[in-house]
């Protein structure tokens, strides 16, 4: 049980919920609204606005972030699987490599050390895939089954199985699909191209099948890639024209798109809404991986178009995808440092509505989350406090933060 606490701070206007209903003012040009929040019992009260001088107050709270897209399986593994060259081809040999060498000690040890990194960090929900087939396969499940109960009172972690999509349209990924569905996890996938063969329709139509007859949700890694633009997603519409699913379907990075027509990716992002389809963008691992060659440097990165796609009605959310493994070499499970790289790499701008969301309600809404992160009445005291008092403050340097869980304000070590 928490004592009754409060706290003055600028609050993103966006992420304000008012039982009243009111009018909520923007206070600043960046849509900073000065309130009162107060909490008692793990649960917030409801938010006063008040009137206090700007100048009186040092304080930008948001709530606790969410990573829709993370490898908890493979994080810190860069030093001894290091990718020098930077290319795909290169980070998928290493991951190979560190893969068939991967045991329950070292997966639990950096998967915790993760977990402490995201909780002292600020984030309260991370998805996480796995590589499912292979010698590290099971010892990779079973050391995030660990983790995922160890650190339950921090954190939801979902899991997703990562395989060739093929795999699913064998007896082999049947059972594993069961596996999975059985701990609450998604199917997931590479759909990347050359994608146009007989092996990737049927292991689509496949997934889908056992998405439906489980009730598991899908979330796939699709055309992450700087060639073949949206190979992969025509594939997955002609699928689901084939073989409906209810699930929730999530396309993870979706870079190659990027080099479609305008008019297409119009089309294409329609067709995308109509079936419910959701994006997680990942810039930080695109836009280090995609295109790298010694000699140039590349004019036209791939990139998930976040706004065509947020403007035709798909949910866009963003995540760190790799950290410190022979896919991206830097990373720390910083929410702040991932928003504020995607100023100049998505120009996402968080005092924007859409700028932030892909960081707040549409990545809660995409991993399917109770609470959207909008702060109000009975909403969860987690939040985090920033020493800022503007958006530049808050993004322009790693801010000094506290973490406020369950209304008790966190420290390195607890549990």
């Amino acid at each position: 049980m928490s004592e009754t606490s409060q706290l003055e701070a600028w609050l993103p206007r966006g992420l304000l919920r008012l039982r009243s209903g009111s009018v909520i003012p923007s206070v600043t040009a960046e849509g900073l609204t000065p309130v009162r929040l107060s909490w008692s019992d793990g649960r917030l009260q409801e938010p006063e606005l008040i009137n206090t001088p700007a100048d009186h107050l040092n304080a930008l709270v948001l709530p606790r972030l969410v990573d829709p897209h993370v490898h908890l399986d493979k994080a810190f593994t860069w030093s001894a699987h290091p990718n020098l060259s930077g290319t795909y081809e290169g980070a998928l040999e290493a991951n190979m490599n560190e893969h068939r060498v991967r045991d329950l000690e070292e997966v639990l040890s950096r998967g915790d050390q993760a977990m402490a990194r995201a909780c002292q960090n600020g984030l309260r929900a991370l998805r996480s895939h796995i590589d499912s087939l292979g010698p590290g396969a099971d010892t990779s499940w079973e050391a995030l089954q660990v983790l995922k109960k160890q650190w339950r009172d921090q954190f939801e972690l979902q899991l997703v199985a990562l395989v060739p999509i093929a795999h699913w349209a064998t007896t082999d990924g049947k059972k594993l699909a069961q596996r999975v569905a059985a701990v609450g996890g998604l199917l997931g996938g590479v759909v990347v191209p050359p994608c146009r063969g007989a092996s990737v329709r049927r292991g689509l139509r496949a997934l889908l099948l056992l998405a439906e007859e489980l009730g598991c949700g899908i979330d796939l890694h699709i055309d992450e890639a700087n060639h073949g633009p949206a190979e992969g997603l025509v594939q997955l519409l002609r699928a689901l024209e084939q073989v409906p699913c209810m699930q929730p379907i999530t396309c993870s990075h979706t870079s190659s798109l990027a080099l479609l027509s305008a008019k297409r990716l119009q089309r294409l992002a329609e067709q995308m809404a109509a079936h419910r389809l959701q994006v997680v963008a990942l810039p930080l691992t695109n836009g280090w991986l995609l295109g790298q060659s010694p000699e140039t440097t590349p004019l036209r990165k791939p990139l998930a178009p976040i706004r065509q796609l947020q403007r035709a009605g798909v949910r866009v959310a963003v995540g760190g995808d790799n950290v410190a493994d022979p896919w991206f070499p830097a990373g720390d499970f910083d929410p702040l440092a991932l928003m504020a790289s995607c100023i100049p790499l998505a120009q996402l701008a968080p005092w924007q509505r859409l700028g932030l969301s892909p960081f707040t309600t549409a990545a809660a809404a995409v991993m399917g989350l109770d609470w959207d992160g909008r702060i109000g009445a009975d909403a969860p005291a987690d939040l985090i406090v920033l020493e800022a008092n503007t958006w530049s403050e808050a993004l322009r340097r790693p801010p000094e933060r506290r973490v406020l869980i369950d209304g008790l304000w966190w420290q390195p070590g607890r549990r």
